[in-house]
């Protein structure tokens, strides 16, 4: 059954938002033209110092990868989402922002002055905006979830990026566990090669989850994913119902 749609709002490449979204809630991202990118980066509202943690994410669930099944943790051993649908099989955890010398770089230089809605932002600053709304500011930036992009390791042990890994109308879907402040950046990827600046559409909607199921495959993917839901539990109850 189709849920009703909470929060929608399609932002195209170069954005940047945030909200807070409940524990039990799922946001639904949309690739709307294919090849897109967007960057999260989540905190705890009641505690913002708790952020999330890639490396002890990838550590715990023993991947470099993350899709579907997998769950994303916080620096203090709680799940702030799982993965409950991923359409391109791989979200990069280790790719990080876009700088602005990157994009100037690449793309040449347009500020906001001169060129309003036409200008290049990057990964960066446009992070830094929406943690300032939230009293955040550079010492609490962390690494951020790539969510439509992929980061492979070639034979030599080098990283790199693959262009336009996800299709048109590809989802990714992440089911909040508890409470949790969600800023995103739709700004390149910072390995992004494409010849003009990207500008490619993403649809962030908001709705209520299914219940957790004693069968789920994100609570059950591994002993440690267990014991981050009863971690999460311990600390707000009322997120897994």
């Amino acid at each position: 059954m189709e849920l009703k749609s909470l929060f929608y709002h399609r932002y195209v490449g170069g954005q940047h938002g945030g909200l807070e979204v409940p524990a039990g809630y799922t946001l639904r991202l949309t690739d709307i033209e294919g090849g897109a990118n967007t960057s999260l980066l989540f905190f705890n509202p009641r505690n913002p110092l708790e952020r999330i943690n890639l490396p002890d994410t990838l550590k715990c669930q023993h991947t470099f990868k993350l899709t579907q099944g997998h769950c994303v943790y916080s620096d203090m051993g709680r799940i702030f989402c799982s993965i409950v649908k991923d359409d391109t099989g791989w979200i990069d955890s280790v790719g990080g922002l876009s700088h602005k010398a990157q994009v100037e770089k690449a793309w040449g230089v347009r500020d906001y002055q001169t060129h309003r809605n036409d200008w290049l932002q990057n990964g960066h600053d446009a992070m830094l905006v929406e943690m300032a709304k939230f009293g955040l500011g550079l010492r609490d930036l962390a690494a951020t979830l790539n969510v439509f992009s992929k980061v492979e390791t070639t034979d030599e042990g080098k990283l790199s990026f693959v262009q336009g890994r996800s299709n048109p109308g590809a989802v990714v879907e992440l089911r909040f566990e508890m409470d949790t402040i969600v800023l995103f950046s739709t700004c390149p990827h910072p390995m992004n090669k494409a010849a003009t600046y990207p500008r490619d559409p993403v649809d962030v909607e908001m709705v209520k989850s299914a219940p957790v199921s004693a069968d789920d495959a994100c609570l059950n993917h591994c002993d440690e994913n267990r014991r981050g839901f009863t971690n999460t539990r311990q600390y707000q109850p009322v997120s897994l119902g």
